[in-house]
């Protein structure tokens, strides 16, 4: 019903101009979508927060043992029962979808990374809602190009701005929302496509920002910047840079040990009861954490309660840094929890949280050595810039978003110098982001180098040669010309009785004998036989084929399965020819 009466017809109407023009109409339309998403996430995670704080023994700390194993379970469920997919690490799951999927992105992930995230951090869980929100805006820019009938270059950009959007929306940051696109997403755009971009993500704001005006959690009393600060605001940078390796580190080594547990309803247990003691014990690992930075931004008293089971701590000068310091290393243990319950959540918010009380941490230290040494809220700030831009590998995102959310351009020189610093002392150990540490080891990383990022783009489906005519291992001479006579090819590859690839014969191993009838039942394949110098795999990345044929030498090599069952052979001509055609078109505007 909808493609007779939508989409049909807005297919028709968009044939009729250029794709570059309908692009910039179907990008504002993505953002307005992705703005109410985002609109819509930030409102039910309030309402469910506020449902259960003012309905279920309202300040009482015992829920916070239970409540977030409940919306664990809850996410849980409608993944298992109602989506049936796997929809977590969202921002990873977009780089995927463009280098390995077409940019196509399933329809149920328009709503369903919403929801689960909503239930999931409206009940308590540790993580952030920005990765779901830029799943959810991926999906809705991507099915938008499909059902419009976009080309894969015109799909994969309004899969771009859908995500720019939902970063423009959930923070009222349009410049951010597109340099997150460009940093992180790593999208290869010519100025052409920055437009959309630009578009969408304006757009995403308006709307976020007609809806729930400009209330930031990131609201913040701050002080003109000092030159003089400046060695405080290296530190802060070099220890934000190896904070980020922590991060990236501990976080994935944790979803491995969990992902032992095979049952997803005692992963569930054993990650809902760690979870509600670390939040009782550490109430700013509570959901988002981003209430808890206020009075960190502001210049009051973080004093979180005195039923804290851990607040004596809060009670000592020293104490104060300390108990901070472990909410921030404890953060990474709560969203891994959370994210292998079941719960369904990103890191893009922890990442703010933990750099938020790194910059804390720094200053409160400094402040207790020399009272008045430094703007706390400056480095609360700065702190989050710098985790971001380690742990995400996204340096101009950091500065910028931070700028936007914050109000505070006054910070750029701070920003600039400890996220620059941060990313460099990252860099030196780790080269991939928290986003692309696991796929960049299949190969199916898009990367800023427009060279590999094409590459990885070619479809090893597409390049297979499959009109080469196999040979048994026991034919005879004759039969092998008899062979030879109907093929258009030069090279034969040799198969025995279950289709397992042998080796190969070309046409210039048997020149001299095919004039000798006299060998024809004398001879037989295997006397020709040669043996191939690699295999090439179905799964193998187009980057770890091109690596065979550089080892060996060969213009062509087998592909088999993992049976060596013979599938067809790849030609290192063809791919370059591939290479080229799609280099052009990657690059064109």
């Amino acid at each position: 019903m909808m493609n007779k009466f939508i989409w049909a017809p807005l297919r028709a109407l968009l044939r009729k101009v250029p794709e570059s023009t309908a692009l910039l109409g179907l990008s504002i339309l993505t953002g307005l979508l992705c703005g109410l998403a985002a609109v819509a996430l930030k409102v039910s995670i309030h309402a469910i927060q506020g449902w259960l704080s003012s309905g279920i023994m309202p300040g009482s700390r015992l829920p916070y043992l239970v409540l977030p194993g409940v919306g664990m379970l809850l996410s849980l469920l409608i993944v298992k029962y109602l989506v049936r997919d796997n929809i977590g690490h969202g921002v990873t799951k977009v780089l995927q979808a463009v280098s390995k999927n077409e940019s196509k992105i399933k329809r149920h992930n328009i709503w369903s990374s919403l929801v689960t995230s909503a239930l999931t951090i409206g009940f308590g869980g540790s993580v952030g809602a920005e990765a779901p929100i830029v799943y959810t805006g991926a999906a809705i820019g991507s099915n938008l190009g499909r059902y419009t009938g976009m080309s894969y270059r015109g799909m994969t950009l309004l899969l771009g701005c859908g995500a720019a959007g939902a970063v423009a929306g959930i923070f009222n940051a349009p410049l951010a929302g597109v340099l997150f696109t460009l940093e992180i997403l790593l999208f290869n755009l010519s100025m052409s496509g920055i437009l959309p971009l630009l578009l969408s993500s304006i757009s995403a704001t308006l709307v976020s920002y007609l809806c729930l005006g400009r209330v930031s959690p990131f609201a913040a009393t701050i002080v003109d910047f000092r030159m003089g600060n400046v060695p405080f605001y290296l530190l802060l940078g070099m220890l934000c840079g190896l904070f980020s390796l922590y991060f990236i580190h501990t976080t994935l080594g944790m979803e491995d040990r969990l992902s032992r547990f095979k049952n997803p309803y005692l992963k569930w247990l054993v990650s809902s009861v760690a979870l509600g003691l670390l939040i009782f014990l550490f109430p700013p690992l509570h959901g988002e954490g981003y209430n808890f930075l206020g009075p960190l931004l502001n210049g009051l008293d973080p004093a979180i309660g005195n039923g804290t089971p851990m607040g004596v701590l809060m009670k000592f000068g020293w104490g104060v840094p300390l108990f901070f310091l472990l909410v921030a290393f404890l953060k990474v243990f709560s969203m891994t929890f959370t994210n292998a319950g079941g719960g369904v959540g990103g890191t893009f918010g922890p990442t703010l949280f933990v750099g938020a009380l790194v910059g804390f941490v720094v200053a409160d230290v400094l402040n207790l050595i020399a009272p008045g040494a430094v703007p706390v809220a400056n480095f609360v700030l700065v702190g989050m810039a710098g985790l971001m831009a380690g742990v995400m590998q996204a340096p101009l995102t950091a500065i910028f978003l931070i700028a936007e959310i914050s109000g505070g351009y006054e910070l750029l020189v701070p920003l600039i110098i400890t996220s620059a610093v941060a990313y460099g002392t990252t860099r030196i150990f780790e080269k991939y982001s928290i986003y692309t540490k696991r796929i960049a080891a299949s190969g199916e990383l898009l990367t800023h180098e427009a060279d590999k990022a094409v590459l990885t783009l070619l479809r090893m489906d597409d390049l297979l040669e499959k009109d080469f005519l196999p040979v048994r291992m026991d034919y005879t001479l004759g039969k092998l010309v008899e062979a030879v006579s109907s093929s258009e090819r030069s090279l034969f590859p040799v198969v025995d009785a279950r289709g397992r690839f042998q080796g190969y014969v070309t046409l210039g191993d048997i020149r001299k004998d095919m004039f000798r009838p006299e060998l024809y039942e004398q001879r037989h394949v295997f006397n020709y036989l040669k043996t191939a110098p690699e295999y090439v795999y179905p799964q193998d990345s187009m980057e770890a084929v091109m690596r065979k044929f550089e080892k060996t030498g060969a213009w062509n090599l087998p592909v088999v399965d993992d049976e060596r069952k013979y599938l067809g052979f790849l030609s290192k001509s063809k791919i370059f020819n591939a290479y080229r055609e799609s280099l052009k078109d990657f690059s064109q505007d």
